[in-house]
């Protein structure tokens, strides 16, 4: 059984993406925890207006919910929304920068700048998503910690309450361990997400700011359901991961001490808390810099060094050769990129 905290009830979460996927997954778990949630991005799908509509009042539910419309490119609109968590709520006790893209059209490496469809501009020196997925959730950190180190519930000395720790959960990938031809830039930004996630880790034990990262696999999310680009990459025989399961894990390493993983490889180690490795699932302790791969029904640790690699159900993506082919016959045929 996990070893809880302090429990969510009464704290603030601030979700950047929080209005579809896995943010939209995680914000609801809060909320069911009585953990009010800041919900940080460009609109809500329905679902998630019906969400924060039926939390608008905490006279009416135990956790309250508020939208501030936030492009995560920006980074003044990244500090409002802080500033809405102190107004509304005194501050933030979790943040998740969880907004990302996936090789979209509209910033991808195969659609230089400049040729449609892409909508970078080749005289701005930048990609929309690294924007996105890589400096958005650097500056989110950035000022999520000077938020905790400021604000009168945390403390910066070693006597803080390590049983009550700040949070900032990072949403990676298993494109953070491999490398697919068809999203390149997507990769690197998550293998930056994975460094960034693993360098912070020293702040847990010493000032209670634990950072952490799920990487999940292929997500029923809007990201690849409503993207036909995408959708075609996924074979019959591959299966899904649910947001409600990545978000699950996520609340784990937000609120308890331990978290359940699969035995055997990524359950051993300094981290193994209780039960047998060799079998069925483990108790591992949570700390700062910890990277836990989310798969169907498998959470594992992703370890530093040597590390196996994503693999078995929700893992897969059987079209891949398929889209890399194509990528690779359009660079033969010439003139790709030329002016």
């Amino acid at each position: 059984m996990a070893l809880p905290l302090a429990g969510l009830a009464g704290k603030t979460a601030i979700i950047t993406g929080a209005g579809s996927g896995i943010n939209l997954s995680f914000a609801r778990a809060l909320l069911t925890k009585r953990c009010n949630v800041v919900f940080a991005d460009l609109a809500l799908r329905p679902e998630a207006q019906e969400l924060v509509s039926n939390h608008a009042n905490r006279s009416q539910s135990p956790a309250k919910a508020v939208f501030q419309k936030t492009d995560v490119r920006d980074w003044q609109q990244l500090e409002r929304m802080f500033h809405v968590a102190s107004k509304e709520f005194g501050g933030a006790d979790i943040v998740c920068p969880g907004a990302g893209v996936y090789e979209p059209p509209f910033s991808n490496f195969w659609h230089p700048p400049g040729k449609p469809p892409s909508e970078d501009d080749p005289t701005s020196n930048r990609y929309a998503i690294l924007d996105i997925n890589l400096t958005h959730p650097i500056r989110t950190t950035q000022l999520a910690i000077s938020h905790f180190l400021s604000s009168s519930s945390s403390s910066s000395s070693s006597n803080k309450e390590k049983s009550s720790p700040k949070s900032i959960v990072h949403i990676s990938s298993i494109a953070g361990q491999v490398t697919p031809l068809p999203g390149p830039i997507y990769n690197a930004t998550k293998h930056g997400i994975n460094g960034f996630v693993r360098s912070l880790a020293p702040l847990d034990s010493r000032l209670g700011i634990r950072v952490t990262g799920v990487a999940p696999g292929v997500i029923k999310t809007p990201l690849w359901t409503e993207a036909p680009e995408k959708l075609k990459l996924i074979a019959d025989d591959d299966a899904w991961v649910t947001p409600e399961f990545v978000a699950d894990v996520m609340v784990s390493l937000v609120e308890n001490q331990t978290v359940r993983v699969s035995a055997g490889l990524g359950a051993t180690g300094s981290r193994l808390s209780s039960g047998d490795a060799r079998e069925g699932t483990k108790e591992v302790a949570v700390e700062g810099g910890m990277i836990l791969e989310v798969a169907k029904g498998r959470v594992r640790v992703v370890e530093q060094f040597n590390d196996v690699g994503p693999s078995g159900e929700g893992n897969t993506v059987g079209n891949m050769r398929v889209a890399e082919e194509e990528i690779l016959e359009r660079l033969a045929g010439g003139g790709w990129g030329v002016d």
